[in-house]
């Protein structure tokens, strides 16, 4: 099964941009729907964003609309997650995720795949 490992979080300020990237561990990843996914502390885990395997369409969580961007390289097996003027409540452990299904939804439960997270932290 593909395994999928995300990277680039860190501390930044508020206002501040980061770039998130997923790596998977095999081309079949082309054909999978990806997301992004955030938990922050005490709190449930939340969906950010959304690409389809075909078109690669892609929708937000509307508390991110409009400053992050979803994107993906598929020769590098690979899906982002461009976020520019952070805010201190997108504080978090961002996590991909993956199906193999035509499920394009929010919920947590229609994806099959998840990396391990990176953490994400805003400051003031």
């Amino acid at each position: 099964q593909v395994q999928l490992v995300e990277s680039g979080g860190g501390l930044v300020q508020a206002g501040d941009s980061l770039k998130l990237s997923c790596a998977a561990s095999e081309h079949a990843f082309v054909y999978y729907a990806k997301a992004w996914f955030r938990q922050a502390a005490g709190k449930e885990r939340e969906f950010v964003a959304h690409i389809s395997a075909v078109g690669g369409v892609t929708w937000y969580a509307d508390a991110v609309k409009g400053r992050f961007t979803i994107s993906r390289d598929d020769a590098k097996n690979t899906v982002f997650l461009q976020m520019n003027s952070l805010e201190v409540e997108d504080t978090a452990v961002y996590f991909c995720a993956a199906t193999r299904t035509n499920y394009e939804g929010a919920q947590s439960m229609g994806y099959d795949y998840w990396g391990q997270g990176t953490q994400v932290t805003v400051s003031s």
